[in-house]
Parts: C-alpha cells; structure tokens; sequence
C-alpha cells in the first residue's frame, strides 16, 4: 500500500500489515499506546473484520481493508458525520479510478456504497475518551470489495471486478488517501457538515422514493426517503401522512416510487 503523495505531504502516515485481527482494532490500540493521528492502518487480510452493530465483515485478501485513525478530529457530538464524510471519499476514489463505473455509484444511508443497487463497501466508525481540545480519538473503518464478495448477506452484495473494473485494492487505496484529505477539509470538523450533506443527497440511493429500514430495535418502517437533516439522520415521510426523523438503522431495501401505499 502506498500513499497519494498529497496525503503524504499533508502529514498523513501508513502502517500496513499483511493480517491483522480488525484494522480498527489495530488502530484505536495505536492510539491507546499514545499514537497520533492522521494514520492510515491497512491490512491484506484481517481475520476478525467487524461491521456496525456487531456485524463480521468477511475479509477476503485482494480486498480494501483500512482505518484511518485521527485524533483531535472534532467534538465527540461531529463523529457519526465521518461515516457520511468516507462515503463521499470512497465515492470519489471508485469514480477516479474506474470513471466507468461512476453513473452506477450510489450511497445507501447511513454508510453503504452501492454499484447498480448492490452493495460493495461500508464503514464502521469508532472512538474512544474525549481527552483534546477538539474531543480525543476517532477511527475510520474502511472496506471495499475489489475482487470478491459475500453471498449470504441481507442487502445484496457485488465487488467492482464483478461490476467490470479491474481495480486493486492498493490503487484504490492510493485514491482514497487523497479523496479522504480534500474530504475531510471540506467538513472541517464538523463546521462544514452542511456541505458535506448537500454532496452527500446528490448521490444518495432512493431519495425521493419508498425504502424499508430496519430499526435498531428490530423493528422495520417503510416510507418515502425525503431528505437527511443536519444531525445526519434519514427522513421518511410515512403512509399515514406522518415524518419520522431515524437516528440509527439500515436501509434494507429500495422500492421505488409508490411501493409504501397510502397518502401521498
């Protein structure tokens, strides 16, 4: 793995491996050892990969598998805005280096990359302790299926060699190195997460059209995706004529127009 050489520049350092247990893992136990950020661990393989909410990743070598650990990043109450930040820089890096595959690329809130409506890459977004001016130790988990895929998974799943483009994963991870830096100006931690947002719905999957989310308490809402609102949660207009504002849960699946039924 290697760096953009504007990341380099900027700062930005990389510790590779070729197996790690979780590159986020890896990451926050750099940190707690006092290590610094921007770092970038990338591993070939990791062989306790882990997803949001307690989720195993499937981490096959020839895919993207790395964690960019900041520190000092912003205030705690700006962390789960990251996930929306990386969506973009992996948006960015996929479209830089597979331009082919740019007008297939969505993102599926809260922090899923799509490539013709199928799933090829999520982040998981850790911190730890509030301890600087700006709100101590966030983690940002990346990963991109280059090669291959999982087959039994909920929402369905593809890799951008299935999708037609032959792109490793250090060459995207050399995108995404600098896709990432110019992102991460542009929230400026959190103070510009208004920008971020309006990049964000401008390639958001489903907007305007019925979707199924499954909520945290296992629980499932169908309704219309109307918007993301400035703390980053997604919001339904719903059958029944009311709007419901979630906070946490994942988009299962994209319906289309009308599938919800009621008034509209």
């Amino acid at each position: 793995m290697q760096l953009d050489p504007r990341a380099s520049a900027a700062g930005v350092r990389l510790i590779a491996h070729e197996v790690l247990v979780s590159t986020n893992v890896e990451a926050l136990t750099l940190a707690g050892r006092g290590e610094r950020g921007p770092l970038w661990v990338t591993a070939g393989r990791q062989t306790g990969g882990r997803g949001r909410r307690g989720r195993t990743w499937v981490s096959e070598p020839g895919n993207l598998f790395a964690s960019l650990l900041l520190t000092d990043a912003a205030p705690p109450e700006h962390w789960p805005e990251l996930a929306f930040v990386a969506a973009l820089a992996i948006h960015d890096a996929v479209a830089e280096a597979a331009p082919a595959l740019r007008p297939q690329l969505l993102i599926k809130w809260p922090n899923d990359l799509l490539i013709a409506q199928k799933k090829f890459s999520g982040i998981l977004i850790e911190g730890e302790g509030a301890q600087g001016t700006q709100g101590g130790t966030v983690v940002v988990g990346v990963g991109v299926n280059c090669v291959s895929h999982p087959t039994d998974t909920d929402y369905p799943a593809t890799n951008l060699e299935a999708a037609g483009a032959a792109v490793s994963a250090e060459t995207l991870f050399t995108a995404l190195s600098a896709k990432m830096l110019g992102r991460l100006a542009q929230w400026n931690a959190g103070e510009h997460f208004s920008t971020i947002r309006a990049d964000w719905l401008a390639r958001a999957a489903g907007r305007g059209e019925d979707i199924r989310v499954r909520l945290a308490e296992d629980q499932e809402l169908v309704g219309r995706f109307d918007d993301v609102d400035d703390a980053g949660r997604l919001v339904l207009s719903l059958p029944d004529g009311g709007r419901k504002s979630i906070a946490a849960g994942d988009v299962v699946a994209l319906l289309g127009p009308g599938q919800a039924g009621g008034g509209r």
